[in-house]
């Protein structure tokens, strides 16, 4: 009888220590989940960093863009006041496109990109129902453009 007694106290001690083992590992497993995560969150940061970086150099080229547009206006209009005639009717009309040119590359430069959304965002505040009119009309318009493609 005490044979039948030490396989059970075998048994009970070997269950003993595989309960103990996968203690152990559940415990290991927990810490290396943790340590994952921690990396997981440092990889995250890292990437939005990266993104935040990107859409501002990208956000300060758009603007340089801007920039170099309104002067290449503003140079194009004098090169017209040079090069195109100054009198009669062609003078005249010369005259107003050249001004209109230098003024709208005087306010690109001075304002950018951003002060051009401000200034289209107070616009369409200030006169809702024509911008809507306007965006569908566009719309309609880009629309049969593209369909007869």
């Amino acid at each position: 009888m005490t044979t039948p007694t030490i396989k059970k106290d075998q048994a009970q001690q070997h269950a003993g220590q595989a309960v103990d083992r996968a203690k152990e590992g559940a415990h290991q497993a927990a810490e290396g989940f943790g340590q994952a995560a921690d990396k997981a969150k440092e990889i995250a940061g890292n990437v939005a960093e990266k993104a935040k970086d990107a859409a501002s150099t990208l956000g300060q080229k758009a603007e340089d863009a801007t920039h170099a547009v309104g002067s290449g206006m503003q140079s194009l209009a004098g090169t017209m006041r040079d090069k195109l005639p100054q009198g009669g009717p062609i003078g005249a009309a010369t005259s107003t496109l050249a001004s209109g040119l230098e003024n709208t590359g005087r306010y690109l430069q001075q304002e950018g990109l951003k002060g051009v959304g401000e200034d289209m965002t107070n616009l369409i505040r200030r006169n809702p129902l024509p911008a809507m009119f306007l965006g569908i009309g566009l719309g309609f318009i880009l629309a049969r453009a593209l369909s007869r493609s």
